[in-house]
């Protein structure tokens, strides 16, 4: 038996499980302008996926690297999301849904 279309599915999915609450809290504590922060993980999990040397890993880290990168349009979908009053907004960050 493979196990390893399994063990990458699961790790799939433990991944999007995690940075969906990291999106939401990156929202509410730092607004959109956090956007890059997404960017930059993305392109460093992008490299090290292309020189990690274990192809398990390197799968691994590819999938975070999307994650990363999906979450740059996540950020400004949960904006989106606050201005509606799906989610709370940060009192301390009024301003920045205001347009």
């Amino acid at each position: 038996m493979n196990f390893i279309g399994l063990l990458i599915g699961l790790a799939t999915f433990f991944t999007i499980g995690i940075f969906h609450p990291i999106v939401i809290k990156a929202e509410y504590y730092f607004g959109r302008r956090c956007w890059w922060a997404f960017l930059l993980a993305g392109l460093i999990f992008i490299m090290a996926s292309l020189l990690v040397a274990n192809n398990y890993l390197s799968i691994i880290c590819g999938v975070v690297a999307f994650s990363s990168l999906w979450g740059i349009l996540e950020i400004f979908q949960q904006h989106r999301r606050v201005q509606r009053g799906w989610f709370p907004m940060n009192p301390k960050c009024k301003k920045d849904y205001e347009e």
